[in-house]
């Protein structure tokens, strides 16, 4: 439920804060004081696109924040929990417009974005505004307004997700059966393809074993010559570094007799010495390895060049030929057993189509049913708003398979007949806009009484009727507001005396610039005001005791 809202600078409000309570809250002021600044207001919070043209003249950015109670609604609080935005039973939304820049978006005091802010709305506010109506010209509008109603939403979404699958399913199948009329060619092919592969094709590992050895053997001289090198300066030559090392570790062997501490220095030539005597030994052996062998560069030759071709003709690195070979191994196992898939995607199609057909005939079943219920109610609503003979009618189509949607196997159309012996029609070829109106009104009001949003704003729908039809709107939203909260903001008296609460909205100017308010009204305040609503020039004592009678009759 909305607790407050603030707003600062936004329009031509500086500064306002509005607590609300339960029950039917009737919003009204003179024609231009802003009444529909607060709707604006709230819808920032509820993530409504933000227009910097909306901050007030001469300020840099404007603020809006919403309270909101969270105690009757688990679903809410999940939302918040599942988004680490959780702050108890309490849910703070604000929204920040600034004139040079974006708009900012916060939930309890965490940034977000508008689409969250946009998530988090359609679960706490309904707003119907004064244009509603022209949504109910649309057969998609009428069909989710019937479900709704029925409360079948859990088979609503089982129906759209069976129809997916279905659809995804099939799609899977057709392509199989396309493909399959290119199988054998495709077969033909990858049969040849990993044949070749197998027969010439790397080994594991072939391929940097290929390379390694060709370098060896097209370096084998200069190796050879660096080798002998090595062992010339280690070992073979005078002065090699090995008899130097010798005749080092002699000299310390007369010095140890002088002076022990050089044992430990001994240790180290000596750990040298053997090291290098290994050393030579490697080298040696690598020697022996080395061979100047240009039949055998040739044959490495040969074999990398032939597999640098098998390489560029399947487009691919030579090193990655194994890989290549995997997966056209697989894919030719996949063509092979492409009949067995077929039959298993064909026994599953056809197991998702019964299901969809299963669960959309439920939701007809459903429809059909709450079409019933819901028409009777919308025509008892239609004739106690002023329209004595007229009746609603909600027609359910059954619809061929090859018309299937996520939606189901129906197409829902409201008709409605405005008088007596006339044929129901659709909406649209019927009713005037004023009818349109009060057959909005009535089936708004069967079908909220079983929602679960909290909090229902209407803005204006009263437009277009007055009188008596106008009581009876006021005590329809009145009988709302038992069970919800109810925010109308309205221009007749009729509607504003069903208040349980009443707020009015008051423009002023200063000579440097215009300011709204919105005053919490009671007592005499609210007598006077519906008196103002009333009409007259003046407000006579007849008018203030009229707006008594009407208040006092509200109450009853």
């Amino acid at each position: 439920m909305l607790t407050s809202i603030h707003i600062q600078n936004l329009a031509i409000v500086t500064t306002t804060e509005v607590e609300f309570e339960r029950g039917l809250i009737a919003l009204t002021g003179e024609t231009g004081a802003g009444k529909s600044i607060l709707i604006d207001a709230l819808g920032l919070t509820l993530g409504d696109r933000a227009d910097n043209n909306m901050i007030r003249n001469g300020c840099d950015r404007a603020e809006i924040s919403a309270h909101f109670n969270l105690s009757d609604l688990p679903e809410v609080r999940t939302l918040l929990e599942e988004q680490a935005l959780d702050s108890g039973d309490e849910c703070l939304l604000r929204r920040v417009l600034v004139r040079d820049g974006n708009s900012k978006a916060f939930v309890n005091g965490s940034p977000v974005t508008a689409r969250t802010l946009q998530s988090l709305g359609e679960l706490l506010v309904d707003i119907h505004g004064q244009h509603a109506h022209q949504s109910l010209l649309r057969r998609d509008h009428q069909r989710e307004l019937l479900d709704e109603y029925a409360g079948h939403q859990a088979l609503c979404k089982k129906t759209a997700t069976l129809y997916r699958e279905w659809r995804e399913t099939d799609d899977h199948l057709q392509k199989l059966r396309e493909d399959s009329r290119n199988r054998t060619e495709r077969l033909d092919l990858l049969r040849y393809q990993t044949d070749e592969l197998e027969q010439s094709g790397p080994g594991d590992n072939e391929w940097k074993e290929l390379e390694e050895e060709h370098a060896r053997l097209s370096n084998a001289g200069r190796l050879r010559n660096s080798s002998d090198l090595i062992l010339s300066i280690l070992y073979d030559q005078e002065g090699a570094v090995q008899a130097s090392l010798n005749r080092a570790i002699g000299e310390l062997d007369d010095l140890l007799s002088v002076d022990p501490t050089l044992e430990e220095c001994r240790e180290m030539l000596e750990s040298a010495n053997i090291q290098i005597q290994e050393a030579v030994l490697e080298v040696r052996q690598y020697v022996d390895k080395v061979e100047l062998d240009p039949a055998r560069l040739d044959q490495v030759e040969q074999r990398l060049g032939e597999l640098h071709d098998l390489a560029r003709k399947y487009r691919c690195k030579p090193e990655e030929l194994p890989a290549r070979l995997e997966a056209l191994q697989a894919e030719l196992e996949e063509l092979n057993n492409a009949d067995i898939h077929l039959s298993e995607l064909e026994q599953q199609t056809e197991a998702l189509e019964q299901a969809y057909m299963e669960s959309a005939e439920k939701l007809d079943k459903s429809r059909r049913k709450a079409a019933k219920k819901l028409g009777g109610q919308v025509t008892e609503g239609m004739q106690s708003l002023g329209m004595p003979d007229g009746r609603l009618l909600i027609e359910i189509e059954s619809l061929p398979l090859e018309k299937a949607s996520a939606s189901g196997l129906n197409r829902v159309d409201m008709l409605v007949s405005a008088n007596p012996g006339q044929k129901p029609q659709p909406l649209n070829k019927v009713a005037s806009g004023g009818e349109l109106s009060r057959i909005s009104l009535a089936i708004q009001v069967a079908t909220l009484s079983c929602g679960q949003i909290p909090t229902l704003i209407f803005d204006e729908v009263d437009v277009g009727i007055g009188g008596g039809v106008a009581e009876i709107v006021g005590r329809l939203l009145n009988r709302l507001g038992e069970t919800r909260q109810v925010l109308c903001v309205t221009h007749l008296p009729q509607v504003a005396a069903q208040g349980h609460h009443h707020l009015q909205v008051n423009k002023s100017s200063n000579g440097k610039g215009t300011r709204t308010e919105i005053t919490q009204l009671s007592g005499t305040q609210r007598v006077e005001e519906i008196a103002r609503m009333l009409g007259g020039v003046e407000i006579t004592d007849q008018t203030l005791a009229h707006a008594q009678e009407m208040l006092g009759q509200s109450r009853q």
